[in-house]
């Protein structure tokens, strides 16, 4: 989990080839995809996506990898580029946070016209 919210892709790497368990989660029920999503880390976030970890997993503030990338970025090409990889992973793009709000809501109302047009192309509603 720590080497995933600080971008440690090498160690990813290594901690994954020691058999890390995907499914561990942190303090806030979030696995190692949510906090790599975050941050912006690609890198990790594309080593986290070769394994079975659950790419639609909600966190106990009620949000997934996919409204992190959303919610807790700037819109950027980092996460652009995140948000990328999770919809060729299946991210569900229709899973609304507790207050009912999309993904494709978040990047509405945040300004986030390529983050918009790839939620759209994925099926968002």
């Amino acid at each position: 989990m720590t080497a995933s919210v600080h971008g440690y892709v090498e160690i990813v790497r290594l901690l994954l080839a020691a058999g890390a368990d995907v499914r561990a989660t942190n303090q806030y029920g979030g696995n190692a995809l949510i906090p790599a999503c975050h941050y912006g880390h690609v890198e990790v976030v594309r080593e986290l996506l070769k394994t079975k970890i659950d790419v639609n997993h909600v966190n106990n503030l009620g949000w997934t990898a996919l409204l992190e990338t959303i919610i807790l970025s700037d819109g950027g090409a980092k996460h652009q580029e995140i948000m990328r990889l999770l919809l060729a992973h299946s991210a569900n793009v229709n899973i609304a946070d507790r207050e009912g709000v999309t993904p494709l809501a978040h990047a509405r109302r945040r300004g986030y016209s390529e983050m918009v047009k790839l939620l759209e192309r994925a099926g968002a509603k």
